[in-house]
């Protein structure tokens, strides 16, 4: 009798609810899952928001996408419009830009969608550099984090692609001129260009298959590989847990920071409806590609001051200020002035996916890295950051030179000389003076650490001399600003061995040993102030318990 209780015990069925969460962990590991990772570390920094403002941006553009496909129609089929904005009746249009037409001005709340949608993606692209811009600059692309980086990389040039696929689609006048210019870059290409159009376009532009081509590209096929590759950027971030700024009690093999549940989820959840909020307001506020008022696309028209997004500016820009220069030979013609730049722009986004192989085979470090670098402590690197900032912004005003030229009273002329020149020299200057603010920075750095931080206190001595209070760093001030390791530059080594057989050395190894140097030879580094130099001024400026405090000290990797 005694065992009536606990039998009765086993026999009682458990709550519905527990009994399907049961069933899904015995096939799924759910509850396993969920107890690794509920209480994973994420490092308190404002800067890691930028990839939450990525990610938030991207889930507000599918969920408005998903609401504009209920509605959008993508036909190039000409009818006639008789919707409700009356300066348009009876104008022959696409079903295109009759139903986008249709979400803007009858469908409810369809015009603020559409423009959340667009500000999204703005926003999305413009995240995803500055997120990428903030990565490069503190080095977290490096071991263990490549293949992160081209995940990255991918995500931004999808979401390029992704936008123009996207605001071609309403087959106004604006993006009519934005595919026809592309379709002026795709002829360019020697040999298979005119047969790459004629797929893309379904024959002789503009044809009547680019918009449902596009549509699908749009909604389908670009979304569909960018989820994939954001999903697998989350899990490598998971997986080789976050990057951290030096500091106390942080290591390579540790994270300092807010456990994922309760606080980071609550604030990110926070977070996502404040990004979601900013956007509508924006887009409540300002208008995005108001198609009503450039009409729908014509072949024989162009809309005055066409620009596109701004995250095409560059390729624009450098389709504008090249020369139009052409070759003529064997009844063929090759546009270099066209061709020349859809072969850059490639090409400086590819430098950009490998640097950071090119890097570590530069550096001949094959570390693993979670502790971020300072910008300043790394002035080579931080100047081609910036230098390819510069060429960007120059070419973003080669792409917008008519609106400059219009709305500054300038000369167009001169607006694309003056681009053609400072696309290479602006870049060089801003390399050159960014490492000697950076060298600058690491001066300070050093000052501060050995004669601490000035109080603004001025003091007479018994002679008569006036001299400003230092006061003392503390010891996370001055962990902080002597954690960076110090490089040696790689060295090739004496001409002859010890039997005084001259050595071969192959070029590479001298390419490298070469380049090593401009890394971190003499001019790219401050020597980090030592303990014994700490010790020795802090005497000297009568500190009293400079026996009590040491400062970190790096090692120097070779």
């Amino acid at each position: 009798m005694s065992n009536t209780p606990d039998r009765k015990q086993s026999e009682r069925k458990a709550p519905a609810g527990e009994r399907v969460a049961d069933w899904a962990d015995g096939r799924l590991g759910i509850y396993t899952l969920a107890k690794a990772n509920m209480r994973k570390i994420f490092p308190d920094h404002w800067s890691f928001m930028l990839g939450e403002i990525c990610l938030y941006s991207f889930i507000i553009i599918i969920l408005t996408g998903v609401y504009l496909t209920l509605f959008f129609n993508p036909s190039m089929n000409e009818i006639v419009y008789h919707g409700s904005y009356e300066p348009m009746q009876g104008v022959r249009v696409s079903e295109a830009f009759a139903s986008t037409m249709d979400i803007s001005f009858d469908v409810r709340g369809g015009l603020l969608i559409r423009q959340i949608h667009h500000w999204a993606a703005l926003i999305f692209v413009a995240a995803m550099m500055v997120h990428m811009m903030r990565v490069f600059f503190t080095g977290a692309y490096r071991k263990p984090r490549e293949v992160n980086w081209l995940f990255g990389f991918l995500l931004l040039v999808l979401g390029m692609f992704t936008g123009f696929t996207g605001y071609s689609l309403p087959d106004d006048l604006l993006s009519g001129t934005g595919v026809r210019f592309v379709q002026g870059a795709i002829l360019s290409v020697p040999v298979v260009g005119t047969y790459i159009s004629m797929f893309l376009f379904g024959g002789e532009f503009p044809g009547h298959d680019f918009v449902p081509r596009f549509y699908s590209i749009h909604i389908l096929l670009l979304p569909g590989i960018m989820l994939a590759l954001l999903v697998g950027h989350l899990i490598l971030v998971v997986y080789h847990k976050h990057t951290q700024y030096a500091g106390p009690g942080r290591t390579e093999k540790n994270v300092v920071g807010m456990p994922l549940l309760p606080v980071y989820m609550a604030k990110a959840g926070g977070f996502f409806f404040l990004v979601f909020g900013v956007i509508t307001v924006v887009a409540a506020i300002a208008t995005l590609n108001p198609i009503w008022a450039v009409g729908p696309y014509r072949i024989d028209q162009v809309s005055t001051g066409a620009q596109p997004d701004w995250y095409m500016g560059f390729a624009e820009g450098l389709v504008r200020v090249m020369p139009g220069w052409e070759i003529n030979a064997w009844g063929h013609t090759l546009v270099l002035g066209v061709f020349i730049p859809l072969v850059v722009f490639p090409l400086v986004l590819t430098a950009i996916a490998v640097y950071p192989f090119i890097e570590s085979w530069i550096t001949g470090d094959k570390r693993e890295h979670h502790i971020l670098d300072r910008p300043r402590n790394t002035p080579t690197r931080t100047g081609f950051g910036v230098a390819w900032l510069v060429a960007y912004f120059i070419m973003l005003v080669g792409g917008g030179n008519d609106i400059w030229a219009t709305h500054f009273n300038l000369s167009i002329n001169a607006i694309t000389w003056f681009v053609r020149i400072f696309f290479f020299v602006g870049p060089v200057l801003a390399f050159i003076i960014t490492k000697r603010i950076c060298m600058g920075l690491q001066r300070r750095d050093r000052d501060k650490v050995l004669h601490g931080r000035e109080s603004g206190i001025i003091k007479r001595l018994p002679h008569g001399e006036f001299i400003e209070v230092h006061e003392p760093l503390s010891q996370s001030d001055l962990h902080t600003l002597t954690a960076h390791e110090q490089y040696q530059p790689l060295e090739v080594g004496p001409a002859v061995d010890e039997n005084g057989v001259r050595r071969k050395i192959s070029l590479t190894k001298k390419l490298r040993a070469r380049l090593s140097k401009g890394y971190y030879g003499e001019g790219n580094q401050i020597p980090k102030p030592t303990s014994e130099e700490y010790r020795e001024i802090a005497a000297a400026h009568g500190h009293g318990h400079e026996e009590h405090e040491e400062i970190p000290s790096g090692q120097s990797h070779h």
